[in-house]
């Protein structure tokens, strides 16, 4: 590896699966020439990564604690070991877990809550608030002057 790609910054994409993934991976061309990483709870996504690393943690939720527990585990090793430079999100649990270890280890993160919240935001989009550096919904009328903040949708 030359001192150009060492010097690369790494990005990581963390979304449960579903629209959380669909609307995460329309937002890859803004980091274009970053090292890309990501983590789903669907192993099979692997398939749809044609540049970059895929790493699947078990899907968990609210009811079923050890499972949430376990995938809080292996985010935080997997962020440990990749160490990137910043950490997206759209959402769930695997977001919020992402966010939350990323900003306790001071890499900049960024959660942009799912459109699918049209009433209100997420759960998780709602918890993640102080570990999120840029916090964004993507319906206007949810956006507050202390955010979150509405730039657009990703479509």
């Amino acid at each position: 590896m030359n001192q150009v790609e060492s010097k690369k910054k790494k990005v990581l994409f963390i979304s449960s699966s579903g629209g959380h993934w669909i609307e995460m991976r329309r937002l890859e061309a803004a980091f274009e020439g970053f090292d890309k990483y990501y983590i789903s709870t669907d192993p099979s996504y692997y398939q749809a990564i044609t540049e970059g690393k895929f790493y699947a943690v078990p899907d968990a939720s609210m009811w079923n604690k050890f499972r949430l527990l376990g995938q809080a585990i292996k985010i935080l090793l997997l962020l440990i070991y990749i160490r990137p430079n910043i950490v997206i999100s759209t959402g769930a649990a695997p977001g919020f877990f992402g966010l939350l270890f990323a900003k306790k280890m001071r890499i900049k993160t960024i959660w942009v809550d799912s459109l699918a919240n049209v009433e209100q935001l997420s759960l998780s989009g709602q918890k993640v608030k102080p570990y999120a550096d840029l916090w964004l919904t993507q319906w206007e009328h949810l956006s507050t002057p202390n955010g979150p903040y509405f730039y657009g949708a990703v479509l």
